[in-house]
């Protein structure tokens, strides 16, 4: 089966998360947002989606992804969907349930990650809430930040089948969406990142890990991987990582 994954074109955002298993896995996809209207692809296909038009069950957002006659929408859901049949998860039950409890608290901080530079709407640029996402910032690297990171810590400190993966003894999408946040992190808050990784020996390890995985070392270094940016979740400005 060909995949299509529906997101906005030139940023990474929670897209990203689907995009990574997609090509762990090496299946066969299209990023539907990045291709040419000419060619029913683009944006206007993203938006014959959410308005109703090309299905009687819309999406709210981005990203949702075809496959077949289904449409799947909420990066959780994806994976949950997609990682049985990509082999991105084991067969046992538990081990299932315990990956998409991960994978909601993952998406709980990425939420939170995106708030620090749009703590009022996301409807107003950044310049327009610049204070209070300097407060917000302030109180995210002190507290959430540290609480998200050393829960995944010890969630991989705690792991009956060794410290390498989220999930039992082998890798999953858990660990995929892990590296992608982490990587994220320290584009968009290097100075914060560099205080606390030191006390995080095991995440380290992991992204590292994940970073030389055959398929994800060729898709990093491809010009399919988008770089971050400062339209996406992990936007680097310097004064909200307490730069002087």
């Amino acid at each position: 089966m060909r995949y299509e994954l529906f997101y906005w074109p030139g940023i990474q955002g929670r897209g990203e998360y689907v995009r990574l298993a997609l090509e762990d896995a090496g299946a066969e996809y299209l990023d539907v947002g990045r291709g040419s209207p000419d060619q029913d692809q683009g944006v206007p296909a993203l938006e014959m989606y959410l308005s109703g038009d090309a299905t009687p069950r819309p999406p709210f957002a981005p990203p949702f992804l075809k496959a077949g006659d289904r449409v799947i929408s909420h990066v959780a859901n994806i994976l949950r969907f997609l990682a049985p049949r990509l082999g991105l998860i084991d067969e046992d039950e538990d081990q299932r349930d315990w990956a998409h409890g991960l994978q909601l608290t993952l998406t709980d901080f990425v939420a939170e990650i995106h708030d620090v530079h749009h703590p009022l709407s996301s409807t107003l640029y950044y310049e327009d809430q610049r204070d209070e996402a300097g407060r917000r910032a302030e109180l995210f690297r002190r507290h959430r930040l540290p609480r998200f990171l050393e829960y995944f810590e010890q969630v991989l400190e705690q792991n009956p089948r060794g410290a390498e993966h989220l999930v039992g003894e082998r890798h999953s999408y858990v660990d995929l969406s892990l590296f992608q946040t982490v990587t994220g992190l320290r584009y968009a808050f290097p100075r914060a990142m560099r205080q606390l990784e030191p006390d995080l020996p095991k995440i380290d390890a992991l992204v590292a890990r994940v970073s030389e995985r055959d398929r994800i070392r060729a898709y990093l270094n491809s010009e399919r991987r988008q770089p971050f940016n400062e339209d996406g979740i992990f936007r680097h400005y310097p004064e909200l990582d307490g730069e002087p």
